[in-house]
């Protein structure tokens, strides 16, 4: 019923959360979902991956501080008025929802999003890795 969430504390500076990633893709833990939250001097990543325990001792052996949680993880209808159906039948059970985050997995893609300082730049460099981004509107008739 419940996952095992990884969530990982890391500074709030360049290149520290691709030594994060590159510790997981490394020993093999993939990604299945993230969520990045940060403040100026730290960020919180959350990440749901393909074997949590794994991945907690992989970067703790790196120096990376984390922890695992357990988490739901819910399917709904994609549909709209489908997560506030969800989310008023949690507050009338008279339970505070903490976070959420999205998670979106199709047998061939899985979609992220990505926030930066420079999007412009952002936007170039993911161009010119090869794939492509997605407008809202292209997201919404999927």
């Amino acid at each position: 019923m419940f996952a095992k969430q990884l969530s990982v504390f890391i500074e709030n500076r360049q290149g520290r959360l691709g030594e994060v990633l590159n510790v997981l893709k490394d020993n093999g833990v993939n990604i299945l979902s993230l969520s990045l939250a940060d403040t100026t001097e730290y960020g919180l990543l959350r990440l749901i991956v393909s074997d949590p325990e794994s991945g907690k001792e992989r970067l703790a052996e790196a120096g990376f501080s984390s922890i695992l949680s357990d988490v739901l993880i819910i399917e709904i209808p994609h549909t709209a008025g489908s997560l506030q159906g969800l989310l008023k039948s949690i507050e009338t059970a008279g339970v505070n929802v903490e976070y959420m985050y999205g998670l979106s997995i199709e047998a061939e893609r899985a979609y992220v999003v990505l926030k930066a300082s420079d999007l412009q730049a952002a936007a170039t460099a993911i161009e010119a890795y090869g794939v492509k981004t997605v407008t809202r509107e292209q997201l919404s008739s999927m």
